[in-house]
């Protein structure tokens, strides 16, 4: 059962608040809290001179259905961006691509509604799941961007996915170098964008 936790307080007018609504990547399982990538991404933003709260909003095991949900609660916080990061565990279980697309593609509906700038962190698959399925399941993210006008991230996990040294000994989590290079990534795209 999904826990919705109280929001944080208001940050100050002049903070940019990004919100990360994602699965167990986004919240940072098997490490520290701080480790994880959004604790990081908001160090490293601060650190070129961004005045940014970077909220996580990762909950382990969550698939997409639960997006336009959490996008609801997560907007009473006032973000001005949202960068979804969901859709890992929906390719992991074999859930049909047109289920992601109009889970992912509802709640990016909502949080434009509200005047909320999205950006969408492309996933992909392990090969023993099917080439077209593969292919199937990272074209969803595609084709969202290209219809609903977002930004986008191609690979979430880019340079630290199948890397033994920055993922945990299941080698689908990544620790904490691996959040590490996920935060810098971010922080590279992010730093344009604010």
């Amino acid at each position: 059962m999904l826990m919705l936790l109280p929001l944080p307080v208001q940050a100050k007018e002049s903070a940019t608040r990004l919100v990360v609504i994602g699965d167990s990547l986004t919240a940072g399982y098997g490490v520290s809290k701080e480790a994880a990538f959004p604790s990081q991404l908001q160090r490293l933003l601060k650190e070129k001179g961004k005045k940014v709260e970077v909220i996580n909003a990762g909950t382990s095991g969550s698939t997409s259905a639960s997006a336009l949900r959490r996008v609801k609660w997560h907007m009473r916080g006032k973000p001005k961006i949202l960068l979804l990061a969901l859709g890992a565990n929906d390719g992991l279980r074999g859930l049909p691509v047109e289920s992601t697309y109009k889970n992912l593609a509802s709640a990016i509906d909502f949080a434009q509604g509200k005047g909320v700038k999205v950006y969408l962190a492309g996933m992909k698959i392990p090969m023993n799941y099917g080439k077209k399925y593969r292919a199937d399941f990272e074209k969803t993210y595609q084709k969202l961007v290209r219809e609903k006008k977002v930004g986008l991230i191609p690979f979430l996990l880019e340079g630290v996915g199948g890397e033994k040294a920055l993922n945990l000994s299941d080698g689908i989590h990544p620790n904490e170098k691996g959040h590490l290079k996920i935060a810098q990534t971010l922080a590279n795209f992010f730093e344009g964008e604010l």
